[in-house]
Parts: C-alpha cells; sequence; structure tokens
C-alpha cells in the first residue's frame, strides 16, 4: 500500500477524471496514483463540504484545507463560497494535482508544501480537514489542536473523521481547548467544528 502522506517519486502516474456535481455547480477533478481516495469521491470528504455549505452564512472567505490531496474539500468550498483558499499537503504530487484542479475550476487560491502547519503563517476564517488517519494519532491530534494558531478572531475548524477513527477521543481531546460540537453524523463519520476561545 503506498501511502497518500508519503512522496515516491518513482510511483507510475495513471491520471483520471473524478466528477462531482453539489448545488447548481459542476466539479472535475484529475486524481492519480499515491493520492488519497484516487478512485472515487472520499464520502467523509463530500459529508463535510456539503455539511459546511449548509451551515456557513458567509462569503468571500479565507479558507485553509489541511492535508488537501487533490483539492476536493478546498476547491469546492471555496467556488460555492466565492472565497480564497489555501491548501497544504506533505505529498508533491496531491499539490501538483491541486493547482491543476484549481485552474480547471477557477478558482482563487494557492498551495502551500508543508507538513501539517509547518509553512503556514497567515490565519485563516475557516480551517477544514479531513485528517489523514493513516500518518498515525499524533499527526491527526497535532491537525486539530494546532488549528487554534492559524484562526483569526472567530474563525473555526471544521473536520470530518470517523466513528471507528477515534471521533469521540479527538472530540474529548479538543473539548479541553475549544468548544467542539457534531454538525453530522452519517455512516460512520462524524463532522465536527470547533471554535476556540
Amino acid at each position: 500500500m503506498e501511502h497518500y502522506f508519503t512522496n515516491n517519486e518513482n510511483l507510475k502516474s495513471e491520471i483520471r477524471t473524478l466528477s462531482y456535481h453539489f448545488q447548481e455547480h459542476e466539479f472535475q477533478f484529475l486524481s492519480d496514483n499515491g493520492i488519497f481516495s484516487k478512485d472515487k469521491l472520499d464520502f467523509g470528504s463530500k459529508l463535510l463540504i456539503e455539511t459546511f455549505i449548509k451551515e456557513e452564512e458567509n462569503t468571500q472567505l479565507d479558507l485553509l484545507d489541511v492535508g488537501c490531496g487533490y483539492g476536493l474539500i478546498g476547491i469546492t468550498t471555496a467556488k460555492i463560497l466565492d472565497s480564497y483558499v489555501t491548501m497544504c499537503d506533505v505529498n508533491k504530487r496531491a499539490l501538483h494535482l491541486a493547482n491543476r484542479n484549481m485552474e480547471k475550476n477557477k478558482i482563487r487560491g494557492e498551495t502551500i508544501l508543508s507538513d501539517t502547519y509547518e509553512k503556514i503563517t497567515k490565519k485563516y476564517d475557516r480551517i477544514l480537514t479531513n485528517p489523514p488517519i493513516r500518518a498515525g494519532k499524533s499527526v491527526v491530534s497535532k491537525i486539530l489542536l494546532e488549528a487554534k494558531n492559524h484562526l483569526k478572531e472567530n474563525g473555526s475548524l471544521w473536520f470530518v473523521i470517523r466513528k471507528d477513527q477515534g471521533a469521540k477521543s479527538m472530540m474529548a481531546l479538543l473539548s479541553k481547548i475549544a468548544k467542539c460540537e457534531i454538525k453530522e453524523k452519517s455512516k460512520g463519520f462524524y463532522v465536527m467544528k470547533a471554535e476556540f476561545s
């Protein structure tokens, strides 16, 4: 199994196109080997997008998508909310695709090669993430807990995590430093929102 949170320069490229229709928007995404959910749109990511869009009342936001993969979450939310998105990942191939997908879907944004928040210097209105569970609990915890350092005042973190992959324990951990609530549950996935005081 080739992990999507590593870089393998020797991995054969097999570009494919995935389609996503939401509200009146049609999106096309290029995907490839070595990328998270390369053959189909991830259910958890879609649940996060659709829950966030339903709840979010603002447009013209500064968004950050952490562990962006080929850009599904960042690109769709930026397009629908007429916002600017920064997408970061440790996977160079994923970022190359995210750049192509931004252009393809006519999105305003940028990508940053960064291990979680290592190269992130700005603050954002919203941080969105489908954290890389297979990278381990310490990486996931870091993405969720350190979000507070990268949010503007009144900013919030939105994330999706499976119940059987530690949703409850992550919520308990976050609740020590943030107001954390479950916004949606479906097929074992929890979409959560955290606001840091």
